[in-house]
């Protein structure tokens, strides 16, 4: 059950985490279909760029299923940062401890009993003081933790939905058979319901869709896309409205075309907006918005460039400069950005796409982070 207490928050355009279904909004037939499928025996397989709202529509789906199922266990995990299988099934513990933390201390206890093994130690958060889990996998007992781990779910006897967030970083593990490991396990579960989600799209489809993959057909496949404009729209002009303001609907279109309806990236502008104005009305206010969100990752983005080749960084700030490349290894391209050779250029490329700062998209390569574009487009 969802223990989480309604609350008013000072700016309704929330981009980071979920808050509650009051600041979210559309993405009804998607819920739909998701519970739909969960209800009916059918694991999900949610595939999208990020900054697109795939989190939220997660985290809201589990908020409609605690509210329809009173024992529902709804857990979320992102293994983005995962580098091994070791560090995967430590995450997925950590998850499961703390979610009978929240829900019930008898409960939990149990929970700490049964995973006596991992030698799970408690201790407070310095920031906010709830009780966070440390616990140590052997390397060696990794599988069978892994199975103990599902079917110490299974044998809830609830409905439980599991989501695994950027579920293409177990192909990345430097441990074989990962996948068939944890399918061999998942294919035994009733009780346990899944919600794959992954941001590397090439690799999902691979992962879901290749007659040689584990997972090959085991799940029902969705994409996500970006809002609808006019239901955006209408949505964030009815709290600036609220506050007796306004958002006229030219500045708002201006925003949604020039971040392709990026929800992470309109709801981080509109919360400055929100902030800052009562009617928002001319493109000097969204450009004095965007330059402030720009200015407050500068730092991260300084770093994030320093760890780059000079021919990776080369590449980057012409791939921004261009905003669209569909021919990366072309010679007008080379010749146009002074870059040097086809070879060095499909390395620097190659480099980039895997730390995920530039995407493929239909009409060629991108900057990822569109607010890391802008910010190589003002050097």
């Amino acid at each position: 059950m969802d223990k989480r207490k309604k609350r008013k928050i000072a700016n309704p355009f929330v981009y980071q985490g979920y808050e509650s279904p009051e600041y979210f909004f559309d993405r009804t037939v998607e819920t739909e279909n998701m519970i739909s499928a969960l209800n009916n025996g059918r694991n999900i397989t949610l595939i999208s760029p990020r900054k697109i709202g795939k989190t939220g529509l997660i985290h809201h789906v589990f908020h409609q299923l605690r509210s329809k199922e009173k024992d529902a266990i709804c857990i979320y995990i992102d293994i983005f940062s995962t580098k091994n299988q070791q560090e995967f099934i430590e995450m997925l513990a950590r998850a499961i401890i703390e979610d009978a933390l929240e829900r019930e201390k008898s409960f939990a206890s149990k929970v700490l009993d049964f995973f006596k093994a991992l030698r799970p130690t408690l201790s407070p958060d310095l920031l906010t003081g709830a009780p966070t889990v440390s616990l140590t996998v052997v390397p060696v007992q990794a599988e069978q933790t892994l199975k103990s781990l599902l079917m110490h779910l299974e044998g809830l006897n609830k409905r439980v939905y599991l989501a695994i967030d950027e579920f293409q970083q177990i192909a990345e593990y430097p441990e074989t058979g990962t996948e068939a490991l944890l399918r061999s396990y998942i294919q035994f579960l009733h009780n346990v319901h899944f919600v794959f989600s992954g941001s590397k799209k090439h690799l999902m489809v691979e992962m879901f869709c290749s007659p040689n993959r584990p997972f090959y057909q085991s799940t029902q496949l969705m994409n996500l896309e970006p809002l609808f404009e006019e239901i955006y729209y209408d949505f964030a002009s009815r709290f600036f409205e609220a506050k007796k303001g306004s958002l006229s609907k030219d500045m708002f279109h201006s925003i949604y075309q020039r971040f392709d309806g990026y929800t992470w990236y309109v709801q981080a502008i509109l919360n400055r907006l929100y902030e800052q104005e009562r009617h928002v009305d001319s493109e000097r206010q969204v450009a004095e918005a965007i330059l402030f969100l720009i200015n407050t990752m500068s730092p991260q983005y300084q770093t994030i460039t320093s760890f780059l080749t000079t021919n990776q960084y080369n590449l980057l700030k012409a791939i921004a400069d261009a905003d669209v490349v569909a021919q990366p290894l072309s010679n007008d391209f080379i010749q146009r950005y002074n870059l040097p050779g086809v070879s060095s250029v499909k390395t620097a490329l190659s480099a980039l796409a895997d730390k995920d700062l530039i995407y493929l998209t239909p009409n060629g390569y991108i900057v990822y982070d569109r607010f890391l574009d802008l910010w190589l487009k003002r050097l």
